[in-house]
């Protein structure tokens, strides 16, 4: 048995222009409320303010950035960048198109190839792309 004899230590932080309501000494916030130091009272209706600009996972989402992986040498350079967008209760790629940087909307499959696992977009400009797992594991696009 190994007894670790690290000091546990709490947050402390002056509480901006707060000062104790019995002994007018500064408030010190431990943990989730202001306490005082001196007398022991603490306020327990202090909510912290939230952080403004605060980004969930979605709008801080990465970016993935696939390779092509068709027949074409012209295009062997391309890139397509994808990030994760909400679509009511559910995760999608918002892919952007390689040729005119528009938003793509993921259009359906035609019935062919269904042992594929392979996700079709197109823009409003016309540019077709698939998205399309490749054989290591990661994503590529034709």
């Amino acid at each position: 048995m190994v007894i670790s004899s690290a000091p546990v230590t709490t947050t402390r932080t002056r509480v901006a222009h707060q000062a104790c309501p019995r002994c007018a000494a500064s408030m010190i916030l431990i943990y989730d409320e202001p306490e005082c130091l001196q007398c022991g009272y603490a306020d327990y209706t202090y909510t912290p303010p939230t952080p403004i600009g605060r980004k969930s996972l979605m709008s801080t989402g990465t970016r993935f950035v696939f390779r092509y992986t068709g027949d074409s040498r012209n295009l062997s350079e391309t890139l397509v960048q994808v990030q994760l967008r909400r679509q009511r209760n559910k995760v999608v790629y918002g892919v952007t198109c390689p040729f005119c940087e528009s938003d793509m909307e993921q259009s359906s499959l035609s019935g062919k190839r269904r042992e594929i696992r392979e996700e079709r977009y197109r823009c409003p400009e016309g540019h077709r792309i698939s998205l399309i797992p490749k054989r290591d594991g990661n994503m590529g696009w034709k």
